[in-house]
């Protein structure tokens, strides 16, 4: 999508693309929630206010000699993420060196409603100069002119290379053109989580390609006391709202893309999943199975594996202690997973944007973007802070953060919404009941999301 091939939108129209847009994103920023990527899931912040003290050091930036203010708006989850949220804007202010005062202004992701507001907000002038983001709004706030073109900045940052040149790619197909309008902060990496013991049990290594996954799928579907029944499934099969995500994965393996869906590639992957539907490799309520029974299932040993991100991974070891364990989606022709988002902007309307960059570039390769994603369990968009410790000891962490370069999401149209919520669960059902075949299901999923 280019930028001149959108219309302005009306207000109304605004209004109810952005109320519709949490259901296209991953989960919110520093959510420990163990809510898909593709759910909308962020709970109210704990309250509103402003965060911020006095900057420490003379020289303001572009060198006036005069303090800058930069007034950001953000959502935090819980108590514990407003606190440091708080806590990262008072270190940057005192340390910033150069005259900046950032100026917090906190208030509820409240379902998706964050997005209009903001909207409302700037669309009546409103002096917000940056905000925390979601890469759905970011069509029709660049249609309306309203987000600052951060490309210069970018391309001029000594530190642009601390971030993969992937996340700066999916900032831009965001925004339907080659300009960056969104800021990288944190995100959200879908990898496959498996159980180690089923895999011994099994006798099946870790898979390195696509085809080893589907053998493994295989060989981990068992019949394990002799009775004639399967016990454990070598898959957990998402097949409800939500489940275009690890579905996607199939299609890219074969080498297909959600450009066209309809090529020999894409169908193959959607008949590799029929196929393991109908050969029983997963189990028989997949059809109608979501983030909670998929969850459920693997908890409860029924699936050998499933696909989903950090945020559950807490539960997971909860659960197994060192018996879980995970791998990035491997490779076939293609190799595709879904990234989870939040980002920040700089408005076009900000006075101070240099200013404004160095607090975004605090929160994306700084020692902010260190304290949010080590507090909040976000996997970090900097390089640098992925090679510490703290990410690389963690094996689940080690998994997103390999499968950031070949990540990505869903192209963001104005059918979308409707596709994921509707479409794709009922026609993929179809397919996987042998109502339809693969030829008719992704000719019926290209048609409704490029109608």
């Amino acid at each position: 999508m280019k930028k001149e091939l959108f219309a302005k939108k009306t207000l109304a129209l605004a209004m109810a693309a952005l109320m519709a847009a949490g259901a296209l994103t991953g989960c919110s920023s520093g959510s420990k929630e163990t809510a898909a990527a593709g759910d909308t899931t962020a709970a109210p912040a704990a309250g509103s206010g402003a965060a911020g003290s006095e900057a420490a050091g003379s020289e303001a930036v572009g060198g006036s000699g005069e303090a800058v203010t930069v007034r950001f708006r953000y959502w935090a989850d819980n108590t514990d993420y407003s606190a440091l949220m708080q806590d990262i804007i008072k270190k940057f202010n005192a340390e910033n060196g150069k005259g900046i005062t950032v100026v917090g202004e906190e208030t509820p992701w409240d379902g998706g409603a964050y997005s209009e507001n903001l909207f409302n907000a700037k669309m009546g002038g409103g002096d917000i100069d940056c905000a925390t983001w979601k890469l759905t709004s970011t069509p029709l706030f660049v249609n309306n002119d309203l987000l600052a073109d951060l490309t210069p900045l970018v391309d001029s940052w000594d530190k642009k290379d601390d971030i993969d040149e992937n996340i700066y790619s999916i900032m831009k197909e965001a925004g339907g053109t080659d300009r960056l309008y969104v800021m990288p902060w944190n995100i959200q990496v879908l990898y496959v989580y498996y159980r180690p013991s089923i895999f011994e049990a099994a006798g099946v290594e870790v898979p390195k390609t696509y085809e080893e996954f589907l053998t493994a799928i295989e060989k981990c579907t068992m019949d394990t006391n002799g009775d004639g029944k399967t016990d454990v499934y070598g898959f957990g099969m998402r097949g409800a709202k939500g489940g275009q995500e690890p579905w996607g994965s199939f299609v890219y393996g074969r080498g297909g893309n959600f450009e066209d869906m309809t090529t020999p590639e894409a169908v193959w992957g959607m008949q590799d999943f029929i196929d393991i539907y109908t050969k029983g490799y997963v189990p028989p309520t997949a059809t109608s199975d979501g983030f909670n029974e998929i969850i459920a299932n693997f908890k409860s040993g029924l699936t050998a594996m499933t696909i989903h991100h950090t945020g559950s991974s807490a539960d997971m070891e909860a659960a197994f202690g060192g018996d879980v364990s995970a791998f990035p989606f491997p490779a076939g022709k293609g190799q595709w997973t879904s990234m989870g988002d939040t980002e920040t902007v700089i408005f076009e309307s900000c006075q101070n944007k240099e200013a404004a960059f160095e607090w975004v570039a605090y929160l994306a390769t700084g020692e902010g973007q260190k304290m949010w994603c080590e507090g909040t369990g976000n996997v970090p968009v900097s390089k640098t802070v992925q090679a510490g410790d703290f990410f690389r000891s963690n094996r689940f962490m080690a998994a997103s953060i390999e499968g950031q370069s070949y990540a990505g999401i869903l192209p963001i149209l104005d059918t979308t919404t409707e596709w994921i919520s509707t479409l794709w669960p009922n026609t993929v059902s179809q397919a996987l009941t042998g109502s339809i075949t693969a030829e008719q299901c992704m000719k019926t999923l290209q048609d409704g999301l490029y109608q």
